[in-house]
């Protein structure tokens, strides 16, 4: 059972994900996100997504959220994708930079699949 955000309706897999989805966007974009935290759990600012789900998720409607797992085994929530964000400054500079770093350690998995350190053993004979 999921929820949705109650102020963009984002819907998440528990309250935990919420919680997190809450504070991450009040934290990045401020706006709707922030004013609602600092309205509905004025120390939001001061937790962790386990001790914040309890005060926002009587607020958000519940779903029928499903999880997904992915290749690693790992569950995610099945949630829609805002490619729409408007970022800029620091937030902006944030999120290139760790494109950029997730980029670079794709690249560097699929150069040397089976190497920890990044070295190929393949070449050695």
């Amino acid at each position: 059972m999921g929820y949705e955000c109650p102020v963009c309706g984002v819907d998440e897999a528990d309250g935990e994900h919420l919680a997190n989805h809450l504070a991450f966007t009040a934290l990045v974009r401020g706006g709707d996100h922030e004013a609602w935290l600092d309205d509905t759990v004025p120390d939001w600012e001061d937790r962790d997504p386990e001790s914040l789900a309890p005060d926002v998720t009587p607020h958000a409607e519940e779903t029928d959220t499903e999880t997904v797992t992915e290749p690693h085994g790992r569950e995610m929530p099945a949630v829609e994708q805002h490619g729409d964000a408007d970022l800029s400054g620091e937030a902006a500079a944030i999120l290139d930079e760790a494109q950029d770093i997730t980029e670079q350690l794709h690249e560097s998995s699929l150069a040397s699949p089976d190497s920890e350190d990044g070295d190929d053993d393949s070449e050695t004979q």
